[in-house]
């Protein structure tokens, strides 16, 4: 398949996308002077919306798209904002996406009430219309990101960390709201189980091709970003994995101890670059993403052919092909 633009994959969905955009920014406003300025900067800084994408999309491959598929929508993203806003005070960071991070403008503690703030909101809206199911597919996701962000603080950085555990790790963290998007958006137009867990299971393999892709751009580097920024933050990735479980003992442990080191050299980058190279590290996870998009396009089969079955397999290749 040639590569695709996100802009082609939104088409069957544009004007569906034009209508959520109006509905989210009534759903961020508050009566509050400083939420409201905060709010209003979140919206403005608002990155490619593929969460609200899946929503939709999902919604449309399995029926007409209604007000309750916009409503999931926003819940999806008013969750990914909230993790992110959270995600931002934990990590210390002063920028996402080119854009200065609320805790870098407001500090810690409004930033950690604004999270708090936009969980409520979307949990509130689910609970008003009645949307039961839909927030039991949130809170879910929920849940599982929790654990996984927990699992990874445990283990990311032990070097006997195994391909089993760094599964558990991504499929938590990252793959889960993807799942959630997709089975929300399904629920949203249609009450079969079968459809709506054909759907979270194609989310859940796409989030887990998303995140090993990460993995793969940050040994290759990604626009925008520092090569290596796992390794020199002392993360195991899967192509780091692989690479120490194929090593000899004391080829492992010379390794694991420069990997272990706080502060790396470049010249102590490119070796581990170039060991984990050599050792099929990157080669590996590359087939394994492969894996997991094969096992995403297979779950929509039984769909009916459409223009929103079509665009959610070019999102897979948009997803694994991406240069960032």
């Amino acid at each position: 398949m040639t590569a695709v633009s996100l802009k082609s994959i939104r088409e069957p969905v544009r004007t569906e996308l034009k209508v959520f955009d109006r509905y989210f920014k009534e759903v961020m406003q508050s009566r509050i002077g400083l939420l409201n300025w905060v709010l209003k900067y979140l919206v403005k800084t608002k990155g490619k919306q593929i969460r609200p994408l899946l929503v939709l999309l999902s919604a449309k491959a399995n029926g007409p798209i209604v007000q309750k598929s916009h409503t999931a929508a926003a819940l999806l993203e008013l969750l990914h904002t909230a993790t992110l806003v959270h995600d931002d005070v934990v990590d210390e960071a002063d920028k996402r996406r080119g854009w200065f991070t609320i805790n870098a403008l407001w500090k810690n503690k409004a930033s950690v009430l604004v999270g708090d703030f936009l969980l409520s909101r979307g949990m509130l809206l689910a609970l008003e219309n009645k949307y039961y199911t839909i927030l039991e597919i949130l809170s879910r996701a929920v849940k599982s990101m929790s654990e996984g962000e927990l699992l990874q603080m445990e283990k990311s950085r032990k070097p006997d960390l195994t391909e089993e555990v760094y599964m558990d790790i991504i499929k938590g963290k990252t793959a889960s709201l993807l799942a959630a998007a997709c089975a929300a958006g399904a629920a949203s137009v249609t009450d079969s189980q079968d459809a709506i867990k054909r759907m979270e299971s194609f989310g859940m393999y796409l989030g887990m091709a998303f995140q090993i892709k990460d993995d793969l751009l940050d040994m290759e580097g990604s626009t925008g970003k520092t090569r290596g920024q796992d390794l020199l933050d002392r993360k195991i990735t899967l192509p780091v994995i692989y690479a120490l479980s194929h090593s000899e003992m004391s080829d492992r442990k010379q390794m694991q101890r420069l990997i272990a080191k706080k502060k790396k050299t470049r010249t102590e980058l490119h070796r581990l670059f170039d060991w984990i190279a050599e050792k099929g590290g990157v080669e590996y996870a590359r087939e394994k993403m492969l894996h997991y998009r094969t096992l995403a396009l297979s779950e929509m089969e039984p769909l009916e052919d459409s223009e929103s079955k079509a665009a959610l397999a070019q999102l897979c290749y948009y997803v694994t092909d991406r240069k960032k």
